[in-house]
């Protein structure tokens, strides 16, 4: 069970996620002139596993400490992605918002697998 004391830095994590998962959103359409600068791949690949070390290494060594975060950037992609401020939709269907989506899944999914990795490598020194 996670340590009462580590819930505001839980909440805090969860918070800075919906905040970097917008920023992500707002930011990967920005053009510089005619140039396309998805700076919101930028920041996803920076970020995501930054969230998953930190939460598995601070809050929940669990698989599903090290899945929180990658899940919790689908739920807010998508959820402000589609559902946006005034109903705008920040995540159009061109090929910046698909390189959003595969990045943030490739760099999830890479992240998870090394915590979880990580995870196993720790339990098996305990063991032996």
């Amino acid at each position: 069970m996670t340590d009462p004391t580590r819930l505001p830095f839980a909440a805090l994590l969860v918070v800075l996620s919906v905040l970097l998962a917008a920023f992500e959103l707002m930011f990967q359409m920005l053009y510089i002139g005619p140039v396309p600068v998805p700076v919101g791949t930028v920041v996803v690949l920076v970020s995501l596993p930054w969230l998953v070390r930190t939460t598995v290494t601070e809050i929940s060594p669990t698989a599903l400490g090290a899945a929180a975060p990658v899940l919790l950037w689908f739920v807010s992609i998508l959820v402000l992605g589609m559902f946006g401020p005034g109903g705008d939709i920040l995540l159009p269907a061109n090929w910046q918002s698909l390189l959003l989506l595969v990045a943030g899944a490739g760099v999830g999914v890479v992240s998870f697998r090394r915590a979880v990795d990580g995870l196993a490598g720790d339990r098996s020194r305990r063991v032996v």
